[in-house]
C-alpha cells in the first residue's frame, strides 16, 4: 500500500512493515487488509481536505470562522450560510419586525454558500434573528446553522438567533493550561441539575457552588454534559439542534468562558460531551432541512432517521458535513478552551446496523463489512485535528462494541482517541447486584472483569454514569439499599440493608477505581449515594424540578451517613491521585481464593485487600507479598467512613519470610479482615541513614521552605474530627497513626495546577 506524503505534521512512507496495531496483536493479522485499508482512506481523505489548505487539518478546519455573523475589520456586519438548495434567503428579526426587506437579502455566492454585507447600524447587542429559506416548493424559518448563540422566548418557548456583542468581551485569565492526567479522575456533571434548589442551575452557579466541591473532592477534570444547544431540556443535551451555541437556559457564553476559566485556575480539566453521532429532527430550530433538502448535513435515503434514537444521521461521506463537524470540534477548543471531549454514540457511528443487538463475540465483527468507513475517516481525522490544535487535549469515545484501535494512535494505525469509555464495567455491577447472591461475589470474576482490556488502548474506568441515575434505572446505591434509604440513614440508626449497601458501595468504588488503565469517572452525587434519580420536567410529572437536581444538603448534614460515603470517595480518589503515573503502574494479583472471596492486588507501594465475603471474617490470612513492612493506608470499615472500626489501623504488618520465596523478595503478609471491608497497605520504606558530617565538609547550603499551596477549603466533611481527617490544606508533619482518615491525608499536590495565569 502506497501512502502519500503530506505537509500536515505526518509523515509517510510505503509501508514496508506492518502497523504496531497488527504487530501488537497477531490475532488481528487476517483482517490487516480491513485495517490498513481504513488508514489509508484517512490519508487520502486528508490529502484531499487540505489540498487548498497548505496540508494543515486545522487551516481546514475553519469554517465558523468564515459562516455565521461576524463583524468586519473595516466595520459593520457579513452573514454566510451554506445552503445549496435554496433559492432565495432573508435575514428576519427584530430589526425588521420579522418581514422580509431588501436591504437584509442575502446574495449567492458559488458553491452553495450565500453572503449579506450589513452596515454599522443594521444590527445591534441583543437583536434576535433568524433565515427566512425558500426553495422550490416551500419555504420556512431557519436558524443559522453557525449561530453562536441562541435563545428562548419564555412565553411562546420559539428559539431564534441572537446578536452577541458584550461590551467588555470576557477576557481569559489562565493563559496556558495543562490537564493532569496521571492519573485523569473526571467528575462527569449537568450544568442545569447541578443546583440544590428546584430550577435550571447556571454556569455562575456552577461555577461558585460546584466546583469548589469537586476541587475538594481531588478530581481533577469535569466533564460536561449538555453544552451544544438543544430544544428538549429532557434529551439530557443529547438532541442537539445549534451545534456552535453553548446551551443559553444556563446562562450567556462569557459565563460558561467565566467556569472553564475558574476551573482551569483549580487544576481542573474541563471535557465537553460532544454530540456527532446524530442531530435533533427538528426543522425550525435545527438542521434537518435548512435549506429545503434533505442531504445537506444528513443521509438523503433510509439512512436518514436512527431507528431507535428519533434522530437524524450526518453523512460523513461528504465533504461539506466533514468541514462542519471538524470546524465545530477547533471552535469549541479555541473560543471556549476546552480541554477535549467525549464523544456520544460513537458505537452508533462505527456501524450501520448502529450496533444494535449485536453481541460483538470475535474480531470478525469488526471487520465484516458492517462498518461505515466515512465515519470511521471523520473520526479519525477529528482526533487528528484536535491534537494539532491542542497536543495536550483529552478525547474520549463512548464505545461498547469494542472495536479494535478506537484508542490507538492513527500512525499505528487507530482511531487516535486517548481513552474509551469502560462500558462494560458498569453493566457488570449491575447484573452482579441484581443477578448474585452475595456468596457467589468471585474474587476471580471481579479481577478479571475490571482488568479484561486490551494492552495498547487506555480506558475509563467507572461504576456508573449519568445512565444509571436516570428514571428507568437505579444507581448502585438504590440497587443496594432500595427504600430503605429514605428511613434509615441517620447517624446512629443500625440497619443490616443500608449497613451492607454502604459496605459494598464502598467496595465496588474502590475497586474499580485500584484496577484503572488509564482514568477512572464518576457521575455528579454518585460519590456520596445521591439517593433520587434523574427526572427532568416532563408532562408526565406536571413538569417539575424536584428530581432535576442535586441535593447537596444531605452530604453536609452530618447527622447522615451521606458524609460517610462522601468521605470515603474523598479518601481513596486521595490514595490514587497521591501517585504519580498510578494509572500506568502494572495491577499485580497476589491472591484470589472464590471460597473464601478474597482478592489481593499490588500497584507500586500499594496493596489492596478484598473481603467480598457476607459472613466470615478472617484472622492472620495470609498470602504472599513483596518482603517489608506496611501500614495501613486506608480502612473502608473505619468509622470515619461508617463502619464498624473492627481493624486497629495503627498496627504495622511485616512480612514472614519463607524459605521457598525468599529469594524472590516475597514474604507472607498475614492481617485480619472482616467480612465486606476493604483495605489498602502501603509499603513503609526505611529512612535513609544520616551521613555523618565530617570537618572537611563545607557548610551546607541555607534551606529554604517552599510556600505550601492551598487548595479549596473542603465544604463536606465527615461527621467526626471532620476537620483534620479530611481536610486538603498542605501538611508538613507526619499525620497520626490512629485513624485511616488521617493516613489518607497528604501534602498539597502543586503538580496538578499546570498553568500560568496573565
Amino acid at each position: 500500500m502506497c501512502l502519500v506524503p503530506l505537509q500536515t505534521g505526518y509523515s509517510y512512507e510505503l509501508m514496508k512493515k506492518k502497523l504496531a496495531i497488527l504487530r501488537n496483536d497477531p490475532w488481528l493479522e487476517p483482517f490487516a487488509p480491513a485495517i490498513e485499508g481504513r488508514h489509508e482512506d484517512v490519508v487520502n481523505k486528508l490529502e484531499e481536505l487540505t489540498a487548498a489548505s497548505g496540508g494543515s487539518i486545522s487551516d481546514f478546519a475553519n469554517a465558523y470562522k468564515y459562516y455565521g455573523l461576524h463583524r468586519l475589520p473595516e466595520g459593520g456586519w457579513v452573514f454566510r450560510e451554506h445552503a445549496p438548495n435554496a433559492t432565495e434567503i432573508w435575514l428576519i428579526g427584530t430589526f425588521s419586525e420579522w418581514k422580509c426587506e431588501d436591504a437584509y437579502k442575502m446574495t449567492r455566492l458559488d458553491n452553495g454558500n450565500w453572503e449579506l454585507v450589513l452596515p454599522d447600524d443594521a444590527l445591534k447587542e441583543g437583536d434576535l434573528y433568524k433565515m427566512l429559506v425558500t426553495w422550490n416548493g416551500g419555504q420556512g424559518e431557519r436558524i443559522p446553522a453557525y449561530a453562536t448563540r441562541v435563545v428562548q422566548d419564555s412565553e411562546t418557548k420559539i428559539f431564534s438567533a441572537e446578536v452577541y456583542e458584550p461590551k467588555t468581551p470576557y477576557k481569559f485569565k489562565v493563559k496556558k493550561f495543562a490537564p493532569d492526567v496521571k492519573p485523569l479522575l473526571i467528575y462527569e456533571c449537568h450544568i442545569g441539575m447541578a443546583q440544590q434548589e428546584e430550577g435550571v442551575g447556571s454556569y455562575d452557579e456552577f461555577r461558585e457552588k460546584v466546583l469548589p466541591r469537586i476541587a475538594a473532592d481531588g478530581y481533577n477534570a469535569i466533564q460536561i454534559m449538555a453544552i451544544q444547544e438543544h430544544p428538549y431540556y429532557g434529551s439530557f443535551g443529547y438532541h442537539v439542534s445549534s451545534f456552535y451555541a453553548p446551551s443559553s437556559r444556563f446562562g450567556t457564553p462569557d459565563d460558561l468562558r467565566r467556569l472553564i476559566d475558574e476551573a482551569h485556575r483549580l487544576g481542573i480539566a474541563v471535557i465537553m460531551d460532544i454530540v456527532h453521532s446524530h442531530a435533533v429532527k427538528n426543522e425550525v430550530e435545527g438542521l434537518g432541512r435548512l435549506d429545503g433538502s434533505y442531504d445537506l448535513y444528513f443521509y438523503g435515503d433510509g439512512r436518514r432517521e436512527h431507528p431507535a434514537w428519533d434522530s437524524l444521521l450526518f453523512d460523513y461521506g461528504k465533504n461539506s458535513v466533514l468541514h462542519f463537524l471538524l470546524s465545530n470540534c477547533k471552535y469549541w477548543l479555541e473560543e471556549y478552551k476546552f480541554d477535549g471531549f467525549r464523544f456520544d454514540g460513537v458505537t452508533s457511528m462505527l456501524y450501520y446496523d448502529h450496533g444494535l443487538g449485536k453481541a460483538f463475540g470475535s474480531y470478525a465483527d469488526y471487520y465484516d463489512g458492517n462498518q461505515d468507513p466515512n465515519a470511521i475517516t471523520y473520526l479519525t481525522l477529528a482526533n487528528m485535528l484536535i491534537h494539532e490544535v491542542n497536543p495536550k487535549a483529552i478525547t474520549i469515545a463512548e464505545e461498547m462494541s469494542g472495536m479494535p484501535g478506537l484508542a490507538v494512535k492513527f500512525e499505528d494505525g487507530g482511531i487516535g482517541f486517548d481513552y474509551r469509555m469502560a462500558m462494560g464495567i458498569p453493566d457488570y455491577w449491575i447484573k452482579m447486584i441484581k443477578e448474585k447472591k452475595d456468596e457467589d461475589w468471585h474474587p476471580t470474576s471481579i479481577f478479571w472483569e475490571l482488568t479484561n482490556r486490551r494492552a495498547d488502548e487506555k480506558t475509563i474506568s467507572y461504576c456508573e454514569s449519568h445512565d444509571q441515575a436516570l428514571v428507568g434505572d437505579k444507581t448502585i446505591i438504590f440497587r443496594l439499599i432500595d427504600k430503605e434509604m429514605y428511613w434509615h440513614m441517620m447517624v446512629g440508626d443500625n440497619n443490616f440493608t443500608v449497613e451492607r449497601g454502604m459496605a459494598l458501595h464502598k467496595m465496588i468504588r474502590l475497586v474499580t477505581l485500584a484496577t484503572i488503565n488509564g482514568g477512572y469517572l464518576n457521575f455528579m452525587g454518585n460519590e456520596f449515594g445521591h439517593p433520587e434519580w434523574i427526572d427532568f420536567p416532563r408532562e408526565g410529572n406536571g413538569w417539575s424540578y424536584k428530581y432535576a437536581r442535586r441535593q447537596w444538603d444531605l452530604v453536609d448534614r452530618e447527622d447522615l451517613k451521606y458524609s460517610f460515603l462522601n468521605a470515603f470517595d474523598n479518601a481513596m480518589v486521595e490514595q490514587v491521585s497521591g501517585v504519580y503515573d498510578f494509572q500506568s503502574l502494572p495491577v499485580e494479583k497476589l491472591w484470589e481464593k472464590d471460597d473464601d472471596q478474597v482478592l489481593a492486588f499490588r500497584r507500586g507501594d500499594l496493596i489492596f485487600v478484598f473481603n467480598w465475603n457476607p459472613t466470615k471474617s478472617f484472622d492472620g490470612y495470609g498470602f504472599l507479598a513483596p518482603a517489608g513492612e506496611y501500614e495501613v493506608a486506608l480502612d473502608s470499615d473505619s468509622k470515619d467512613f461508617g463502619g464498624f472500626g473492627l481493624v486497629d489501623d495503627s498496627v504495622h504488618h511485616f512480612t514472614t519470610p519463607d524459605p521457598l520465596y525468599s529469594p524472590s523478595g516475597k514474604g507472607w503478609l498475614k492481617m485480619y479482615i472482616p467480612s465486606r471491608t476493604a483495605q489498602v497497605l502501603r509499603m513503609v520504606k526505611p529512612k535513609p541513614r544520616k551521613r555523618v558530617k565530617k570537618e572537611s565538609d563545607s557548610p551546607a547550603e541555607p534551606k529554604t521552605e517552599k510556600t505550601a499551596v492551598k487548595t479549596v477549603a473542603k465544604t463536606v466533611k465527615p461527621a467526626k474530627e471532620k476537620t483534620e481527617k479530611t481536610s486538603k490544606t498542605a501538611k508538613t508533619t507526619k499525620p497520626a497513626k490512629t485513624s485511616s482518615a488521617k493516613k489518607a491525608a497528604k501534602p498539597a499536590k502543586t503538580t496538578r495546577k499546570k498553568h500560568e495565569e496573565a
